[in-house]
């Protein structure tokens, strides 16, 4: 099966970043645990995207896996332990005014325990059809649905601001 890629933002800019030789400077995870019909998101309090509503997640530590990071990350941030935690996707973004960051992106079938606010983050429970999208990084709107659904991903974003300036999504990846 070959991947299926798309500009999903639609930008009217050539690519303005050369992902061959490009190096981020944070390697991160983000962990988004799916079931019954929801979605588990937190609003985070302090950081990259301080105010947003994304998936717990951060920056590996020395000698971590990502799937460790991933683990390690909700339970710092909502005291709950993720259960099936699977990667679905790899996030490349070339930012304007803040690191670049790439990230692994993992999705997980429940947790054990019940999300509590942490200083890094209030957990939401949100149905998969009220996912407040406007309230998040503007490319999750491109591969979320698809990852909540199965379908495994790459993508790169150059970011201008808070907004998007050029996208590559690939869906169906292999890894």
């Amino acid at each position: 099966m070959q991947d299926r890629c798309e500009d999903v933002a639609q930008g009217a800019m050539e690519c303005p970043i050369d992902w061959e030789n490009w190096k981020w400077d944070i390697h991160a995870t983000l962990l988004f645990v799916v079931r019954g019909g929801e979605i588990l998101l937190i609003r985070k309090k302090r950081g990259i995207g301080a105010g947003k509503v994304n998936g717990p997640g951060g920056k590996l530590e020395q000698g971590e896996t990502p799937l460790q990071c991933a683990i390690r990350e909700t339970e710092e941030e909502l005291k709950v332990t993720p259960i099936g935690a699977k990667k679905m996707g790899e996030l490349s973004f070339a930012m304007s005014d803040s690191p670049d960051i790439f990230c692994h992106v993992f999705k997980a079938d429940d947790v054990i325990g019940i999300p509590e606010e942490t200083d890094e983050a209030i957990p939401l429970w949100t149905k998969i059809g009220d996912i407040p999208f406007a309230q998040m990084w503007e490319d999750d709107q491109y591969w979320l649905p698809q990852m909540i659904a199965g379908t495994t991903f790459r993508a790169r974003f150059a970011f201008v601001g808070e907004k998007i300036s050029w996208s590559e999504v690939c869906f169906d990846v292999i890894w």
